[in-house]
């Protein structure tokens, strides 16, 4: 006898295991196929046992009898002591929700929703232990002699009917694949050697002792794969038939039950064929049930009669699948960017997709159907250019609405957008439109905040240069200024003296370079950085001579919040999108309004009442207000790149775009085709203006409109050294004129939409494009950005 220390039984006999294994390898290479010899099928059992988690008997001795020094030196010599097994937490789908609490998105990595026992109708668990191991309540680890016994009839007849493996050695398998980071990992955590079977049942042992077989049963169903993309009972009830684990009925738990075992070849997404498998594996089933007497033999026959059922049921994953995409796709940023989820990318990755957290969210569902019905009325989805809108709670800066005209997806020929149009590039999106007139408001307000007042203000020709070099410095203290260069008016058209009322209201460009000298460019840059103003693309703000005629490329967010700080009296809220998070455990995280104040609230006031005129006086005239409180600002590029309008109520403030993501140099908003209206010319009030107003008046329906609160006449009225020249005392056969009303829609291109709603906003105007020169990067644009709305 040898004194090798790993030793098995076999007729009394004590064998080296090492020999054995040999002999029976040596025994099958020689053999062949040849079934008829008893001896050799026993041999074949034990070579095969191996890759069917039976490792010779020695492992089982316990379980047989024969306790004595053979048996004790046979499992020290195999090391089978538990070891204990690593078990991550399952990947479970992380699911998005609107405001109200219903789901709006999925993420997952596998589609999985983990659930406890209890939650299993009885029958599928009888079903699964019927076909994978029904002693497992009865044996330890491993079934010796279940699995023995499923060896022979699966050699004897011709193909795998039986499973061999315990449900506690299957469930170890899973966890160690699922583990598995690498493709050589994953391998290696299914090769069929003797090394991996041994660590395998270490781990076994080790589940045993840890769990309660109802517990270990559980984790089985949660973490095996049925097939179809359905991984856990729960997600593969639902996928097949339409239910959830509880409710499932004796022909679909053993459907369930037979597709474990080979789900590639089951799989009843694939074809035909494979559903025809799956149908014949639920009759094995059904038959190994009726077998073991867990249900009667005319329950299985009558079972066996009924098709399988599947229902096919989809489930979506990623943003592309949400109802609402843009606002999905800027969820899912805020987490991939966000440390407090992980310490890279890749880790917050695996979080969003496999974490199971639930993530309750701002989004409005009556909010976003405003939107996206008001930009449908206006914007076709066919169309090339792009009409993006946002919408934005003041003094909160909860995102309430994120709609734009064409669909989110990979499809060219179904014209859909492959980013977030809606956002910037940090939430997906892309490099933004230039902003055009709609930054003349943070001229304005830096304005305000120095102390000028209503009534101060330039003589506004149609054109402007700069005195010199110096005349303009960015915030690093160098000259931006460019005197070679004529900045205009539209229309070439005169502009008079303007105030800060009139000159808004007329969107002049000429006056608001001469108002940006007088405050200081740098000034002005740090206004409209400190309400949140950035570029789309993330680089630093174009500080260049015409940064008051938006030459940087903004997103609708950016631009609806930097207007909310407005509406929240100086009040600056980082745009948040996620309220709540709850982790697959159960505990949830709260997330806050992170707001602080950036702005003078009177000034903020100031900057309302001029705004709020807009409406009645100047470019937003022909379309008008929304019957409540409403400031607002439009916006065109030079040569009618991209077109604007941002404005706001008390309650909520939005910012709509609109161009061709092509490159707005190239595929100008000239002579175009939007919506099936032909434009001449596309201002900021033509089409986003109209958007807005459509949008904002649904949105806010129920909701009790509030008033600004009154400017500070004292402080803002009047004027201080720079007051409009006393008028000649003439009459006019029309009437005295108002001296300090200078603005003329007919004279001095102040006007962005003077169209009629016939017109659609192509009738003389004197808004759209002035003269500016910018040096900001665009869209592929570089070139001339001025703008005059």
């Amino acid at each position: 006898m040898t004194s090798h220390p790993r030793q098995s039984r076999r007729n009394g006999v004590v064998l080296p295991i090492r020999s054995v294994f040999r002999r029976t390898l040596r025994g099958v290479q020689a053999q062949g196929k040849d079934r008829s010899n008893p001896v050799l099928n026993i041999l074949r059992l034990i070579t095969a046992g191996a890759a069917a988690g039976v490792l010779t008997a020695a492992v089982a001795l316990p379980a047989i009898g024969g306790a004595g020094i053979s048996t004790k030196s046979a499992v020290e010599g195999l090391n089978l002591k538990p070891e204990e097994l690593e078990e991550p937490p399952l990947s479970e789908v992380t699911r998005l929700y609107d405001a109200n609490g219903d789901q709006i998105g999925q993420f997952y990595f596998e589609n999985r929703q983990s659930v406890t026992l209890d939650k299993v109708a009885p029958i599928m668990r009888t079903a699964l232990i019927a076909i994978e191991d029904y002693r497992f309540y009865q044996h330890g680890p491993i079934d010796v002699e279940g699995t023995a016994r499923a060896l022979v009839k699966n050699l004897t007849s011709g193909g795998v009917t039986q499973g061999g493996s315990s449900i506690t050695q299957q469930y170890v398998k899973q966890v160690l694949l699922n583990k598995a980071k690498t493709p050589e990992e994953q391998a290696a955590a299914i090769a069929p050697t003797v090394s991996r079977k041994l660590s395998e049942l270490r781990h076994a042992m080790a589940v045993e002792k840890k769990y309660t077989k109802d517990q270990i049963l559980e984790k089985y169903l949660n973490i095996a794969y049925f097939g179809a993309g359905a991984h856990g009972i729960q997600a593969a009830a639902k996928r097949f038939f339409d239910k959830p684990a509880s409710e499932l009925n004796l022909v679909e738990a053993a459907t369930l039950a037979g597709a474990v075992q080979n789900p590639a070849r089951t799989d009843p997404n694939v074809g035909p064929d494979s559903r025809e498998r799956l149908l014949e594996r639920r009759n094995v089933v059904l038959d190994r049930m009726a077998e073991l007497k867990m249900i009667k033999p005319q329950e299985a026959a009558e079972a066996k009669t009924k098709k399988l059922g599947f229902k096919d049921i989809e489930a979506p994953g990623g943003c592309e699948e949400s109802e609402y995409p843009y606002f999905c796709l800027y969820v899912q940023y805020e987490i991939l960017n966000n440390e407090d989820f992980g310490k890279n990318q890749e880790e917050r990755r695996e979080l969003l997709e496999r974490g199971g957290l639930r993530i309750k969210t701002t989004i409005e569902p009556k909010m976003q159907a405003a939107a996206e019905q008001a930009i449908r009325k206006y914007v076709s989805a066919k169309d090339k250019p792009v009409a993006s809108q946002a919408m934005v709670v003041p003094g909160t800066g909860e995102i309430k609405a994120m709609a734009a005209s064409r669909k989110y997806g990979r499809s060219k020929s179904k014209n859909e957008m492959s980013y977030n149009i809606v956002a910037d590039g940090a939430h997906g999106g892309g490099r933004g439109f230039q902003q055009g007139s709609t930054a003349k408001v943070y001229t304005l307000a830096a304005a305000l905040e120095e102390g000028l007042k209503y009534g101060d203000g330039f003589p506004s020709p149609a054109g402007y240069k700069a005195s010199g070099y110096s005349a303009f410095k960015n915030c690093k203290g160098q000259n931006v200024g460019d005197p070679s260069h004529t900045v205009r008016n539209s229309s070439e058209g005169g502009g008079g003296f303007k105030t800060l009322e009139t000159g808004t209201w007329g969107s002049v460009n000429t006056f608001f370079v001469k108002l940006q000298e007088e405050v200081g460019l740098c000034d002005v840059v740090k206004m409209a950085k400190k309400l949140g103003v950035k570029r789309a693309d993330g680089q630093k703000l174009s500080e260049v001579e015409t940064f008051t005629l938006g030459v940087n490329e903004v997103d609708p967010v950016t631009i609806a919040s930097s207007y909310a700080v407005f509406a929240a009296r100086g009040e600056y809220c980082k745009p948040l999108a996620i309220t709540e998070i709850t982790d697959r455990y159960g505990k949830v995280k709260q997330y806050k309004p992170k707001c602080s104040q950036v702005l003078d609230e009177k000034v903020a006031d100031a900057v309302n009442g001029i705004l709020s005129g807009v409406f009645t006086k100047g470019t937003m005239t022909e379309v008008g207000g929304i019957g409540r409180d409403a400031a607002g600002k439009t916006g065109t590029t030079d040569n009618y790149m991209s077109a604007w309008f941002a404005g706001y109520t008390p309650n909520l403030a939005s910012a709509v775009s609109l161009g061709d993501p092509r490159g707005t140099s190239a595929h100008k908003l000239i002579g175009v085709t939007i919506g099936g209206r032909y434009y001449s010319y596309v201002y900021g009030a033509s089409i986003s203006g109209r958007i807005w107003k459509d949008s904002m008046l649904d949105a806010l329906k129920g909701v009790e409109p509030t008033d600004f609160t009154p400017v500070d006449r004292s402080r803002f009225g009047g004027c201080t050294d720079n007051c409009a020249p006393k008028p000649p005392k003439e009459r006019r056969d029309d009437g005295p004129r108002d001296p300090f009303d200078w603005f003329d829609r007919d004279d001095d291109g102040g006007g962005d939409d003077r169209g009629d709603w016939g017109d659609w906003g192509n009738g003389r105007g004197g808004d759209g494009p002035g003269n500016g020169r910018g040096n900001g990067r665009g869209a592929g644009d570089a070139g001339p950005a001025g703008n005059d709305d």
